[in-house]
Parts: C-alpha cells; structure tokens; sequence
C-alpha cells in the first residue's frame, strides 16, 4: 500500500511541475514587468527595480550618490502626499531600505586608515600653549589633519544618507500605520439594516450566476476548439491523484498514525508528532492537484478565477484544524496532552472543524467579492452573520478550553494557568468581536476575531511541541529527578519556540513583513554610545570569544586540580589557592581578549566609568574590600581549606574559600559564611596551621586531704598512657592551687592531633574517674551548711 501511495504521490507531482516550468520558460520577463506597471496606480511614478544588496558595490561613488538623491527627492515628495497609494509607498520604502542598508556599512569606512592617522597625530604630541611649534612638525601636523578630514568625509556623507533614508522609512511606516488604524476606527453601515440584508443575499446570488455563466461559457469554448479533449488526460490523472490523496492517502496515514500511539519507545513522541504531520502533508498535496487540475480544464473566468485561487488557502484551514483537532482532543481512549474526557474531547473537534470550515468559506466568499461591485453596506451585511457564526464557535471552544482535565490515576495534568487564561480570552473575544461589527465596525470585528482563532491554534501547537520535548528529556526510569543541562533542555527549547513564535504572532495581528525587517534592521544597526557604535554582531563576537577564553580556563584548572598539582609537594591549600588565582586571571583576561577582537573601543566611555566609578566605590566598598582580603588569603594563605579555625564566636573547619566570603563548617554542621575582610583585619585562631600536632589541658580537682603525690603519679600515667599524647615533651601534671572545694590539678600534654582533642578529654576523664574510685579518691562537689542566727522566730505560736 505504501509503494502504491508513493507511486501516486509521484506521478501528481511531476505533473503539478511539468506545466508550471514550462509556462514559466514561455513566458517572456517583459510581460510580467508590464502586468506588474498595469496594476499599479495611476499616481504612482514608474521607478527602477532596486539592485540586490548581494550585488551592491561596496563604495558609494559620485554617481550612486545622485541616484539615491533622485530617489530621496521622489521618497519626500510623495510622503508629503496624502492621496500617496500603499503601492508607490511600498515600493519607495523597499528601494529606500537597499540604499540605507548600503550607507550603514560605509559609516565604518576608512576606520582602520583613520585609527592610524589619530595615532600619528598623538605621535606628535599636544600643540605648545604659546603657540609656537617647529616649522616642520607644524607643517606635519597640518597635513595629517588635512588627511584625517579627508578620509573622515566620506564617513560623514554616509551617516548623513543613512540618516536621511532611515527617517524617511519611518515617515511612510508612520504613514502606512496611520492608513491601518483609520480603517480599523472608521464607522461604516450598520449590518443590522434590513435593506443592506437584501442586497446581501442578491450579491451572493449574483456571484454565483456569474461564476456558473463563466463556466459554461469557458466549457463550451474550450470543447469547441478541442482544447479540452487534449488537456483531458492529464486533467484526469491529477483528479485521480488528488482524490486518492485526500480520501485514500488521508485514510492509510491517520490509520498508520493510530497504529503509532500504541508503541512505547525513546522517540516515541516525535515519531507520533512527524506521522501527524504527514496527515497534513499528503492531503495539502491532494489538494494542490485537485487544484491544478481545475486550473488546466481552463474554463473558469475572472471571478471562477478568483474563487479557485483561494481553495488552497481555504483547504489548509480545513486540514490544519482537522489536524490540530485531532491532536488537542484526540480520538479513543488516550485523553492526549491536555487530559480531557472523552465528551469534552469530542465537543472540541466539533468546535475546532466548525470553525475551519466556516473560515473556509469566508476565504472563498470574500475571493469571489473582490472584483464585484458590491456597496459597503451589503460587504456588511454579509460579513456580520459569518461573523456570528464564527464568535459562538470560538465561544464554544473558549469554554472547552477553561474545562478541568480528567482525574487519572497513571498520569498527572495540571490545569495550568495558561489553560484558564486562553479560554477566558476566547470568550471574552467570540463577544466583543460580533458586537463592535453589529455597531459598524466590521473592519475591526474582523482584525479582532480572525487573529484571535489563529492565536490560540498557534498556542496550541506551541503547547504541543513544548510537552514533546519534555518527554524526549524525561528519564526513562520511573521517579528520577531530572537535573543539570538535561533538565534545562525544556526549559531552553521552551524559551526558544516562544521566541520564534513572536514574528508569526506579529504577523498574525496585522504586522507586515517590512515591520519585522525594519525591527531586525534596527537591531542589527546596534545603538551608540557617545562616538561609538556597538552591533549585535560586536556581541556575538564578544561573547563566543569570551565563552572560548572560559572554557579554556576551566579546562586547564580541571587539568592542574587533578594531574599537575598533586604531583607537586604543594599543600591541599596551596594548590586551591593556585587554580583559584589562575581561574581569576583566566577570565579577566578572556574578557579583554573578548572586547579587543570585538572591536569595542571603550575609551570614549573613559569619563562616564571615571564618573560612575566613584558613585560604585562608596556603594560596594565592602564589597571590593572582600574581594582584595580574598585575594590576600589565596596569595598569603594564612587560612587554607580543612584548617580548624576561630573566628570571633565560630569555630569549625574552613571548606571554601570564595573571592568574597570564606564557608566555615561548625562543628553542629552548619555552615557559617564570614566575609574575608573578617579573616584579614580580625583576629583568627588557626588551630592546624602548618601542622595538626596541639595540646589538651583536663582540669581535676580531689578533696582536701588527699595525697598529692599519689594524685601527680595517677594523673601522669593516665596521660601517658594514652595514645593520642607524644613523650616529647612529656605530658606534665600541674598542681594549680587550693579551690574553694577542692585541690585543683591539670593535664597539660601535647596531642598529635588536635582534632581529637575533644576525644581525648573525655577519654582521659574516664580513665580519672576509674583510677580515683580504685585508689578511693574522692571528687569533691560544692557543699554548704545553714546556720540560722535566730530560730526561736520560725517557732508558730498559735500551736497550743
């Protein structure tokens, strides 16, 4: 069945191509420009068709300069016209964009020759306050000022052009914009007046006669002169073609997409998605040949003509919805991306294909109406009720849009705040539409409701690819987390679909073509800043150099971190200091590599940065005095990462040490940010500086009484007998001096680690408490006696 399809999708297509080729080898160029000078108005003056800009010359000579001055004469005289046509202005404008691109890349001509003439110049110093200069320096002077002016003068002739032929671009836009909103503000014949019904229904009538005489007319004609028997053949392939297409091509791709929606698989959904717009494809083609194949019977007169010059358009309305339906509210059991039941499902394919078929029509009607002299009060009148019809549709959709989604135990959809916001627009605009119509705004109607369907389908299908993506990048394990660049992927296609899709919107609400390549001509003209000029393209520069000079920098820490430093004798904090500096040189200099090759001259902003510079001094002083004192700690390293530090009240282990802060871990595990210049101007205990070797003192006392020597002797083989302490120096027993509950004495030993100095204390008081209930030692505690002076006042004397 494929190879059938196939052969048959071949077959129309050679011969949709065979006649268009060869009608477009006879025809001669001379009469397209006369049609093309026949359709223009009769106030417009015949002008040359501007050269292509790949063609241009890159100078602007003498007589390209009087062109573009005949040109800009022309361009103000016809600005200055009210009556001016949209024609002639297209035409000025297009003619005029050619020449403005040219000027726009003569603004930076003879740069590199003027560069060097300044630099001679400052060669030769300042002129001397009392004026006089040697002769020959002097005369030097004088004529590399005369070469500067010379070579900066075609400069100057440029921006002047260019300056010129953009403001006239932005009077006729001006004035085409104007021409719009008076023909969206204008009030015409109310389409509610019975009388304009009438000759409504008549024009229509009248169309139809006229198209059907047209047709007989040509039939016969055409069967006359045995035309019609010759192109008989080929006009019967093409109907069989096209037939087969829509009916039996259409068939077999939505049963083969059907049959894909069951699969499972890593691509499954754009595989779903590309059968889906092979349902676009194959019925657009069977369309076409239909087309053709009427167009080649050749009997159809000017307003037949019309009419079926419009069905292509009118048919991509009819699949595009019938397409787009069937994916929004799909058939069968899946609820689809959106979620619905399965009778919301179903009452927004009926809305959606409604809505295409009437659109349909409209397009046809209003091919038919255009050569027909039809009065502004019956174009109303029939124009309102597809209007109507078209504002409860979209209604209808509004309010299928705002449904909840089905509650489903395997799939979680969330009803969305843009789900809510689109039918509320929709219902809002099916309203709005019909009435500002009734009232005789029917231009407006049109430009609100017309826009407004195409949007949401373009929302749609925004949607649509947008929720691909995201099961493309889901993990193929149940329950995991995505994260890192593989989470960002949705987020970045996302943004950039919505990017593209603000052109096709711009043009979907009137924006012409002109508009969109005057923004891009705006943005590719950049903006300036004092003399200089910066371009988007001075930006791209910038940044994929400057990306280039940061990878490069990361690539090389990465390669010191884990080959190079460790071979070294270099302390763990001694190479974090290394990679540290060498990052931050890495990118300082990426970024003045990146503005050089750039070509951004930063020197006219010399005074503004001087002038703000001082306004940002006093507001991050702090700020830059952390980041010096961080410097100062990777270049001194009086702190380095895994020392056991003190701060103030904080006290833990340094893990990071940043250009502005330092991440100190206490020991409750919490992570406490201290800025650097606490670390510099502070005062800070280092506990495991240099090396890890500390001491421990234990504070004991005994009870009045007790030997003193026998308590030294316990207390002296505790210490030494625990492994943690070193013999050299030896542990010493100190007796401190007479408490006032006990003889107080201490263990003072050196640790090899001090990091278990907290251990080691709790394990030498075990062993204190072990050894002092041997020998019966006793540990005092804090004891007092109450002596009361008079307890003969405590006696109750009411106790008998």
């Amino acid at each position: 069945m494929i190879r059938v399809l196939a052969a048959v999708f071949l077959i129309g297509l050679l011969a949709v191509l065979q006649p268009a080729s060869a009608v477009a080898q006879e025809t001669p160029q001379a009469d397209t420009q006369a049609e093309t000078e026949s359709d223009a108005p009769a106030e417009t003056v015949p002008v040359a068709q501007p050269p292509l800009p790949a063609a241009m010359p890159t100078e602007v000579g003498a007589e390209d300069t009087a062109s573009f001055e005949r040109l800009a004469l022309r361009a103000e005289s016809l600005a200055g016209r009210a009556d001016a046509s949209m024609f002639a202005i297209s035409r000025l404008r297009a003619e005029l964009v050619v020449w403005r691109d040219r000027f726009l890349a003569q603004t930076n001509v003879n740069a590199g020759r003027i560069a060097t003439v300044d630099a001679q110049i400052a060669a030769l110093g300042a002129m001397p306050e009392s004026g006089e200069e040697n002769p020959a320096v002097a005369a030097r002077r004088a004529a590399l000022t005369t070469q500067r002016n010379a070579l900066e003068a075609p400069r100057l002739l440029a921006q002047e052009a260019y300056a010129r032929a953009n403001g006239l671009i932005g009077e006729f836009d001006a004035m085409s914009l104007q021409r719009q909103t008076d023909e969206l503000s204008v009030r015409g014949p109310s389409p509610l007046n019975p009388a304009y019904i009438g000759a409504a229904v008549a024009a229509l009538w009248q169309l139809v006669d006229i198209v059907g005489i047209e047709i007989v007319t040509g039939f016969n004609v055409r069967r006359e002169s045995g035309a019609l028997s010759r192109d008989l053949p080929r006009v019967l392939l093409l109907l069989v073609v096209g037939i087969g297409l829509l009916s039996f091509g259409r068939g077999f791709v939505t049963r083969w997409r059907m049959s894909l929606t069951t699969r499972q698989g890593r691509w499954h959904p754009i595989t779903v998605f590309v059968a889906s717009l092979i349902q676009i494809a194959v019925p657009m083609l069977g369309l076409l040949a239909l087309t053709e194949a009427l167009q080649a019977l050749d009997i159809f007169g000017l307003r037949g003509g019309d009419i079926l010059e419009a069905v292509p358009l009118a048919g991509s309305y009819v699949i595009f919805g019938w397409w787009l339906s069937r994916l929004v509210f799909p058939l069968g059991e899946h609820p689809g991306y959106f979620g619905y039941d399965a009778q919301t499902r179903a009452s927004g394919r009926r809305a959606s294909t409604a809505l295409a078929w009437v659109m349909a029509f409209g397009t046809l009607a209003q091919a038919g109406f255009r050569t027909l002299d039809m009065s502004q009060g019956a174009a109303a009148a029939f124009a309102w009720p597809i209007l109507v019809v078209l504002g409860l549709l979209f209604w209808r959709l509004g309010r299928v849009i705002r449904t909840k989604p089905e509650q489903r135990e395997d799939t979680i959809v969330s009803a969305g705040r843009m789900r809510n916001l689109v039918g509320r627009f929709a219902t809002v605009v099916a309203i709005v539409a019909p009435v500002i119509a009734g009232f005789g705004y029917i231009a407006a109607g049109i430009a609100i409701l017309g826009p407004s369907i195409v949007s949401v389908a373009l929302i749609a299908v925004l949607f649509l690819l947008q929720q691909i993506v995201t099961e493309l990048t889901q993990p193929p394990g149940d329950g995991e987390d995505m994260r890192g660049i593989q989470a960002l992927i949705p987020v970045m296609v996302s943004f950039a679909l919505y990017m593209v899709s603000l052109p096709v919107f711009a043009l979907i609400w009137g924006a012409r073509v002109d508009d969109l390549t005057e923004i891009w001509a705006r943005f590719r003209e950049g903006f300036s800043i004092g003399e200089s000029r910066i371009s988007p393209t001075d930006f791209l520069t910038f940044a994929i150099v400057f990306a280039v000079g940061y990878l490069l920098t990361r690539f090389i820490q990465g390669t010191l971190r884990r080959t190079v430093l460790p071979r070294t004798r270099l302390d763990l904090g001694g190479q974090n200091a290394i990679v540290a500096g060498f990052g931050y040189v890495g990118i300082m200099l990426a970024a003045i590599i990146a503005i050089t090759t750039a070509g951004i001259d930063l020197s006219n902003l010399a005074i503004v940065a001087g002038a703000l510079s001082v306004g940002i001094g006093f507001g991050l002083q702090n700020i830059v005095s952390n980041f010096v004192s961080g410097i100062i700690l990777l270049i001194e390293r009086p702190v380095s990462e895994g020392d056991w530090i003190e701060v103030g009240n904080q006290m833990g282990y340094v893990r990071s040490i940043s250009v502005r802060s330092t991440r100190i871990e206490t020991f409750d595990r919490t992570d406490v940010i201290i800025p650097n210049a606490d670390l510099v101007s502070g005062q800070v205990t280092n506990w495991t500086r240099g090396n890890l070797v500390g001491r421990v003192i234990v504070p004991v006392g005994v009870a009045y009484g007790t030997d003193t020597d026998k308590v030294s002797d316990i207390l002296r083989g505790i210490a030494e007998a625990h492994p943690q302490v070193v013999m050299s120096p030896p542990p010493a027993v100190l007796f401190m001096g007479f408490g006032a509950d006990s003889l107080d004495f201490e263990i003072r030993a050196i640790l090899r680690d001090v990091n278990y100095v907290v251990v080691v204390k709790s394990e030498m008081n075990h062993a204190i408490a072990k050894a002092f209930a041997k020998e019966g030692i006793e540990i005092p505690f804090a004891q007092r006696d109450i002596w009361l002076r008079n307890p003969e006042v405590l006696k109750d004397t009411t106790i008998p």
